[in-house]
């Protein structure tokens, strides 16, 4: 990933360092667990653990000649070693330590996401809590429709994030499975007791029945749930941008003294940082495709997920830890502006009643069709006049003989329609 949209903690799990020192992790656990079973020599497992070091510029040199990664890591490693470095790898098919060594990295990454969501949902949680009587006008279509809070929003954003934290664990917990099979998985040069063994100190379940790989549904459910979590970022980046709309301004990204929100025009302040977690929600929807396509290798293995994999799973990863961090601080640095949204509320002229007056009608024994008809006449008149919604019911001598002046006007209290909306917010009591 491009540093402009990577965390320096996610760009550390996906260096080359990392990536061999996991390999090296795996071949030290193979190790171990062959020496507890007397197949490898001890004394020289000790020595291999006191002197086997990593070093990617060598592992490179070496790949140069090879042509092959692993054998190349292997070669460094016995060099680094000496004589008991024959011991290294002893068994083992690349895809052994490959495959493993990628669960240890992708555990590592789901680690990094998971406190990012921790910590945005936390967020999400305190300005909820905060804005838990803020009014305002609910949208459904881009158009008014009835009154709704902040919190109750927010409320809906945080249950949403804790899905997609959810989700993301529980394909990681899936996706931490590795493989000591040896070709084709079928235990032929080594024990299903060293896998065992190996796997368990690792931290990470055995494949039940492995090709030479580790089956690539596991790492296209990891890949397809962050997706969708960048597809709830971007849901609520969307929410955010339209808000911040000229027409609209009730909720503004944070704006930081200096900065310019367009080379022309010096009035501008665009929504740049939820616009840029919904450009690379793009990226995660592309990513997943690519982690489907990567299932259906031929036979046994063949390396044509390989590839892809070295640029799906860092660049999916990063990307998702970066919206996490960008969408925090914007929610964390938000402006909300309550006064906007009651402007924006009274301009709707009492519209949102509608629905309560079609209720109340029905209630008071009117037949449904002739009752939405009604309010249906009186809000396009409404609308045509520029009255007040209640005026225009007023004026209706089949609405206020039905219902009553008084209740009409009562209708129109926006905190009746907001009776119940706290509980939303209160639910959030579920997620801590």
């Amino acid at each position: 990933m491009i540093p402009r949209y990577a965390t320096p903690s996610m760009t550390a799990v996906w260096s080359d360092e990392a990536r061999w020192s996991a390999a090296l992790q795996v071949e030290l656990a193979v190790l171990d667990a062959q020496a507890a079973t007397g197949e490898v020599p001890a004394d020289a497992v000790a020595v291999i653990r006191a002197k086997a070091k990593v070093d990617v510029a060598r592992i490179n040199e070496l790949e140069r000649t090879t042509d092959h990664d692993v054998v190349a890591f292997v070669n460094q490693l016995a060099e680094s070693v000496g004589p008991e470095g024959r011991w290294i790898h002893h068994g083992l098919t690349s895809s052994d330590v490959v495959d493993t060594a990628l669960a240890l990295q992708m555990r590592n990454a789901a680690a990094l996401i998971e406190e990012g969501l921790v910590s945005l949902l936390r967020t999400i949680i305190r300005r909820a809590r905060e804005e838990r009587g803020t009014m305002m006008i609910g949208r459904t279509h881009g158009m008014h429709a009835e009154p709704t809070t902040m919190g109750a929003k927010m409320a809906n954003w945080a249950f949403e994030v804790s899905r997609a934290r959810e989700r993301i664990a529980t394909a990681a917990a899936e996706a931490a499975t590795g493989k000591i099979s040896g070709p084709v998985g079928t235990y032929s040069q080594i024990s299903p007791e060293i896998e065992q063994i190996a796997l368990a100190a690792l931290g990470l379940r055995a494949d039940q029945a492995s090709t030479q790989v580790v089956q690539r549904d596991r790492h296209a459910a990891f890949v397809a749930s962050i997706a969708i979590a960048g597809g709830t970022l971007e849901r609520i980046a969307t929410e955010i941008r339209h808000l911040q709309r000229s027409e609209v301004d009730e909720m503004r990204e944070p704006f930081r003294t200096g900065q310019a929100g367009s080379s022309a025009m010096p009035q501008k302040r665009n929504p740049i940082k939820c616009e840029r977690i919904a450009g690379l929600a793009r990226l995660l929807r592309g990513y997943a495709t690519a982690a489907m396509e990567n299932q259906p290798l031929w036979h046994e293995r063949d390396i044509s997920h390989s590839s892809a994999e070295r640029i799906l799973l860092p660049d999916s990863t990063s990307l998702l830890a970066f919206m996490v961090e960008s969408l925090n601080g914007v929610i964390e640095g938000a402006e909300i502006r309550r006064e906007r949204m009651r402007v924006n509320l009274s301009e709707g002229r009492g519209l949102h009643a509608a629905s309560r007056l079609l209720t109340a009608l029905i209630d008071g024994g009117m037949d449904r069709q002739v009752a939405y008809s009604l309010v249906q006449s009186a809000a396009a008149q409404a609308q045509e006049t520029e009255v007040h919604l209640r005026e225009a019911c007023l004026k209706t001598p089949e609405i206020t003989s039905a219902i009553g002046s008084e209740t009409i006007r009562q209708l129109f209290d926006e905190e009746l329609a907001l009776k119940n909306a706290g509980v939303l917010v209160d639910r959030l009591m579920q997620l801590g």
